[in-house]
């Protein structure tokens, strides 16, 4: 029986993270995916009605990086020192803030929501595009020396974090960060690492 039970949707969303450290981790685990309608029984019986949820031990802990750092504590993806930390909570929650505005413009693209694509792109995509990634880009250059991380010199949640939401990005718009090569070498290098090109590889297709 796994210590571990991981509740999301059939689909990486914010849940992928945790998914990728308890992998890389070793940790055997429980990966429930629901339905629409599984998901409507249970909605009231979780912390916040939403997903994901983490359960282990009898306890029950909800929203997706409070799981991510719950679990990066656990199993040593938090860089080598309180700075590295502090460091990656800082890049994750700015990343967070990105993604929040982004969002509508993915839901267009993915087509779960209706729009004007081309709309979204020039007004949303773009716009958010070029407020965060010069800084991103500074800071994979600065790390490039260290391993190809954007933190540290070793693998933390944040690279999964970035490597997977890029993943979704570049899925709805090819070609869209070309302007930032340093991101994305760095994503590429991290998505090359064996265990997580495995589990990439054996899990089911998603566009988000």
């Amino acid at each position: 029986m796994s210590l571990y039970k991981l509740t999301y949707f059939d689909m990486r969303g914010r849940a992928e993270v945790a998914r990728q450290i308890l992998h890389l981790a070793g940790v055997p685990f429980e990966d429930v995916r629901l339905s629409e309608e599984k998901w409507a029984g249970l909605k009231n019986k979780t912390p916040y009605g939403q997903l994901p949820i983490l359960e282990f031990r009898g306890k029950v802990l909800a929203q997706s990086n409070a799981i991510n750092r719950y679990l990066a504590n656990e199993f040593g993806f938090v860089g080598k020192s309180a700075f590295d930390k502090a460091y990656i909570d800082s890049l994750a929650d700015q990343f967070k803030d990105y993604l929040n505005k982004v969002e509508p413009a993915l839901w267009v693209l993915l087509e779960y929501e209706k729009g004007d694509s081309a709309k979204v792109v020039k007004e949303i995509a773009i716009p958010e595009r070029d407020k965060l990634f010069p800084i991103l880009e500074k800071i994979a250059k600065a790390k490039s020396k260290n391993g190809g991380y954007f933190v540290g010199d070793s693998l933390t949640w944040v690279d999964l974090l970035i490597a997977d939401t890029l993943t979704t990005l570049l899925g709805c718009m090819p070609g869209h960060l070309d302007g930032f090569p340093t991101v994305l070498n760095t994503v590429n290098n991290i998505n090359a690492i064996p265990e997580l090109k495995k589990w990439i590889k054996k899990r089911a297709d998603s566009t988000y």
